[in-house]
């Protein structure tokens, strides 16, 4: 039995052969193959008489993956080289499986001249490092490919994006000389080689049955990889776009982003992309002229903290951008990348549709980094009267200087003096911060409109303080899709499906906040 790609390999850890049994058949409408954990299994539970396994084998009608895999690999157990060499010599109950032997076993394949010899063909042999990105991932490679094993598998844990690299750069080699891989870089980090991978070649992909159910470093769920990502839609030709921050997990955008390409038919994925260093991240990853891989990127959504430091870094920037001193939108344009702002657009037409013309209106913007300065802006070219309220005197002065605005002190301030106030720090959102507002209902009160650019959870509560208060309010979900379109209009060319874009994400918001 053969695995046909793109490969879903679904992997089951438990504790007990009840569970593992109920796991697998859970797991077969979902996978393309099953990976079986045994390290996970619980000893009691089988001593040293591995025939009890025998019915998870037998008959299977999707391909089983075997894994025993040590504690300092990733394994649930000690299992010592000794340990794990006798395992495989005795106990493989069907031909058809595919076994998993670590680089330290598979190595040493003589040693399978004195038991029952595995088929080659159908050994995975695999290195896991849990800790980083080795130095030596090509001599590493090299040696496990003079195994007489046909598949290879290198996972390592990546902490910024651009740990994705070296990773795609394995796959590429691997095609090159005839071997089959499986290249992951583990955390969240690593997510796009599990995305891409299957279509660069990967031998397959892993995924867990359920949220519960991860037992590796960013592993995504089925779910998230048939119908959130599309998996099977992926190809060579797919055009990639993706968020650029620290931290990313949390965005709703690749839900919003990756409905949109399929409602309108769209050859493209929306990846995060968790990035610490945006200079090597532009440098090796994306930028037409410099780039070490090629993953057909159309265009990235950029967060904090890259929305300036990205700047510098691209080819031309729109003079919206410019004069805001911030990009959240970069597209590819032949052998350049152009800089845009959409949230600027995206606030002013989300509270112009609410309270109309914004002409000398007196507006009070709280906070002083690269959000409060797209809404500034904004409010400038509308003719509102602007006066920035933050927590640091010399942070403020500095913003208000920059944009010949007012500036109060927060704590000196009472917001409800102003007619429209705008919450742009990220005080209430969802997590540590979220019993957290920048004003209270008594400050607050008198205000004609009150904003908060906060999208999760959809009523922070800045928002309920205002409502107290008696002010007309409007949430960040608006702004949030609305600059979501322009994006996606920006890279694609194509009318956005905004309602659909709209329901999708309040879905995700919802669905996040009762996990």
């Amino acid at each position: 039995m053969e695995i046909q790609p793109p490969a879903i390999c679904v992997s089951i850890c438990e504790e007990n052969l009840n569970s593992f049994e109920q796991a697998i058949l859970n797991a077969r409408p979902h996978a393309n193959v099953i990976e079986l954990r045994l390290d996970c299994l619980n000893p009691l539970q089988i001593g040293s008489d591995f025939r009890k396994l025998d019915p998870l084998f037998v008959d299977s009608p999707i391909p089983i993956v075997v894994t025993y895999r040590p504690a300092e690999q990733g394994g649930r157990r000690a299992l010592d080289a000794k340990t794990r060499l006798l395992f495989w010599l005795f106990n493989r109950p069907s031909e058809q499986t595919f076994l998993d032997m670590e680089f330290d076993i598979a190595r040493n394949s003589h040693a399978f001249d004195y038991g029952r010899k595995p088929d080659w063909n159908r050994v995975i042999c695999s290195h896991h490092d849990l800790v980083g990105m080795p130095n030596d991932l090509e001599q590493l490679y090299s040696g496990m490919a003079r195994t007489p094993a046909q598949i290879l598998k290198i996972a390592v844990q990546a902490d910024d994006a651009i740990d994705c690299v070296p990773i795609f750069r394995l796959l590429e080699r691997a095609r090159a000389d005839g071997r089959q891989m499986i290249a992951i870089a583990m955390g969240e980090a690593g997510l796009a080689t599990r995305i891409l991978g299957p279509s660069r070649g990967a031998f397959l992909t892993y995924a867990a049955l359920d949220a519960k159910s991860v037992n590796a470093p960013g592993q995504p769920t089925v779910d998230e990889l048939h119908n959130l990502y599309r998996i099977q839609k992926i190809n060579r030709q797919t055009q990639v776009t993706g968020l650029v921050g620290m931290p990313v997990t949390h965005s709703v955008s690749p839900e919003m982003h990756n409905a949109a390409f399929d409602s309108s038919g769209v050859n493209a994925v929306y990846l995060p992309f968790p990035v610490r260093d945006i200079a090597s991240f532009m440098r090796r990853m994306v930028h037409p002229r410099t780039r070490e891989i090629d993953l057909n990127i159309l265009g990235l959504s950029v967060t904090a903290p890259h929305k300036g430091g990205v700047m510098s870094h691209l080819d031309r920037i729109d003079l919206a951008a410019t004069e805001i001193g911030a990009v959240n939108t970069i597209v590819v344009e032949e052998d350049e990348l152009v800089g845009y702002n959409t949230d600027a657009f995206a606030f002013i037409k989300t509270v112009s549709q609410q309270i109309g013309d914004l002409q000398g209106a007196r507006c009070a913007v709280i906070g002083a980094g690269g959000s409060a300065a797209a809404v500034v802006w904004a409010l400038k070219r509308a003719g509102a009267e602007v006066t920035v309220l933050a927590r640091d005197e010399k942070r403020a002065a500095a913003f208000a200087k920059r944009f010949n605005v007012n500036r109060q002190l927060l704590s000196e301030s009472r917001p409800g003096d102003f007619e429209v106030v705008i919450n742009t720090t990220p005080l209430g959102t969802s997590g540590p911060l979220e019993d957290q507002t920048p004003a209270t209902a008594e400050q607050l009160r008198g205000a004609r409109v009150v904003c908060d650019l906060v999208y999760n959870p959809l009523e922070t509560r800045f928002l309920r303080e205002a409502h107290a208060a008696g002010c007309e309010t409007i949430g960040g979900l608006p702004m949030l899709v609305r600059q979501a379109v322009e994006q996606f209009e920006l890279w694609t060319g194509v009318d956005a499906p905004e309602d659909l874009m709209r329901q999708v994400a309040v879905m995700a918001i919802k669905s996040r906040s009762e996990k």
